[in-house]
């Protein structure tokens, strides 16, 4: 199979830091559902706007190539195996600048010091989102803590948009979400990997989806269809989201929904590129038109996040 030399943007296992490298690359086998799908190995919709990535990480791995998935840009969010040290994504942010923006970690430490650490790491460091991982608070306290109003309320100062990671279940969360967002509407919502909800399979898979869709009535929340090999009950393409995807266009638009890949995890599931792709071949279902899907694949994060992909 005929090689290609393509640059690549990876990250060096030593060092940490994001080299740009030559590779000389065997063409990858693509799935056979996207061959079909698309009408051949390099087919893919064409976008007249940036195709923006809502969800990926950053830290030792193996080389993919955005350019190779035809992705422009992306948020990167902050892995949790560094934790609170942002130091590996501050130093991409600094490098890269109008290719990334940044989403830190959400610190509920009980002294209140992770209330000043958003603030430097917005204000010195450049970050634009926060995330809250309510798996993070302290032992037996809620989102809807002290400290977790605090930060919530300044990430709305800041004019910072929050997103959950509702990983166990919606249902766990969802009392939490609703007191915040009614307590402080001007903090924008973003609700990762569809809150991590299911094709219904029962009577409470169904009550967890539909309050998903009740949110839509806050105004500030927003829709990351990402990491769809979480959310799937089937492989590559995951079509059973297309049933999902049509009640959240119905509920919240396009214009608060948007794809991401929750890269390094989806690579060994349908690779970069597959996990951009899938979405087009979903939307297909729906049906969604191509003025629409541009939203979902970039114009709602470049709304949401102006400036950042220039």
């Amino acid at each position: 199979m005929a090689g290609r030399v393509r640059p690549f943007l990876t990250i060096h296992p030593h060092t940490s830091l994001p080299v740009v490298t030559t590779v000389h690359q065997k063409s990858p086998l693509k799935p056979s559902a996207a061959k079909m799908a698309t009408g051949g190995t390099e087919g893919r919709a064409s976008f007249s706007t940036k195709v923006i990535d809502s969800h990926l990480h950053v830290w030792a791995s193996p080389a993919e190539c955005m350019d190779e998935a035809g992705v422009d840009g992306a948020l990167i969010v902050q892995p949790i195996n560094h934790k609170f040290d942002h130091s590996l994504v501050t130093s991409i942010l600094k490098k890269y600048p109008t290719k990334f923006a940044g989403c830190c970690l959400a610190n509920a430490a009980e002294d209140g010091s992770g209330i000043e650490k958003l603030e430097q790491l917005v204000l010195k460091d450049g970050f634009r989102a926060v995330r809250f991982n309510p798996y993070l608070w302290p032992s037996g306290q809620k989102m809807t803590n002290e400290v977790g109003k605090a930060l919530f309320s300044k990430a709305g100062e800041l004019g910072v948009p929050v997103g959950f990671m509702c990983m166990k279940g919606l249902n766990l969360h969802i009392s939490e979400i609703e007191e915040l967002c009614k307590e402080f509407p001007s903090t924008v919502v973003l609700l990762d990997h569809l809150a991590f909800c299911k094709p219904p399979l029962n009577d409470e898979d169904s009550r967890t989806f539909s309050e998903l869709l009740r949110l839509s009535r806050y105004p500030q929340v927003y829709v990351k269809l990402s990491a769809l090999f979480r959310v799937s009950r089937m492989p590559f393409p995951y079509l059973d989201l297309s049933d999902l995807l049509s009640k959240l266009i119905t509920h919240y638009g396009v214009n608060r929904i948007m794809w991401g890949s929750d890269f390094p995890f989806v690579v060994p599931e349908c690779g970069y590129k597959g996990a951009k792709d899938a979405l087009s071949l979903i939307a297909e279902q729906v049906p969604v038109a191509s003025s629409e899907l541009e939203w979902l694949m970039g114009r709602t994060v470049g709304k949401l996040f102006p400036n950042c992909w220039v």
